[in-house]
């Protein structure tokens, strides 16, 4: 019996070092060697220092700016230690309020108001939008900078990623990356 006892203490040692120190060295080690960006959270940096991570949304409220999807991570949104979607229902009326009143914010003309501008994503820390809502807040971002609407919409399409692959997912827009370029046309 105590034989036994030895021999599955000494594997559960054995096998608690390598899966729990060895084998996340390694990953690390390699993570670290072939993705670093990546592994170290896709961090954006400015003038050395760090704005962002490409990963993680965040808010921008003013007028010149391009507004990403809204978020219900934390108490003012936009937290990402909080993340997380609203849990509302797709037909509650507290889910159809919040829904009306962001249309009620972002509607300037008889255009519809892509999905993704006043609905949530699940994780409410999405970083990116469709083309078609980046393309919806052209002339509002343009008019605010007062700068040509065509300049604003190459600065899209230069900022616009198609399908990973070329058939996983959909194009999208990154719009830290792109508030970054537009406020790099600009001093």
């Amino acid at each position: 019996m105590l034989t036994s006892l030895r021999q599955v203490t000494g594997f559960l040692l054995l096998m608690s070092l390598i899966t729990g120190v060895a084998y996340p060295l390694i990953v690390t080690a390699v993570a670290q060697a072939v993705f670093p960006a990546q592994a170290n959270s896709s961090l954006i940096e400015q003038d050395g220092k760090v704005v962002g991570s490409s990963l993680i949304a965040q808010s921008f409220t003013g007028a010149g700016y391009f507004h990403p999807r809204p978020s219900a991570a934390g108490t003012n949104g936009y937290d990402a230690s909080s993340s997380s979607g609203s849990n509302f229902g797709v037909a509650t009326s507290s889910n159809n309020d919040a829904v009306a009143a962001r249309v009620a914010g972002v509607k300037h003309d008889s255009q519809a108001v892509p999905a993704d501008l006043v609905m949530a994503s699940a994780s409410g820390l999405d970083p990116h939008l469709s083309p078609a809502a980046a393309r919806y807040q052209i002339n509002s971002v343009a008019a605010a900078r007062k700068l040509p609407a065509e300049r604003v919409a190459a600065l899209v399409d230069a900022h616009t990623q198609g399908r990973q692959f070329g058939f996983l997912g959909e194009p999208r827009v990154n719009v830290l990356e792109l508030n970054l370029a537009l406020d790099a046309l600009q001093p």
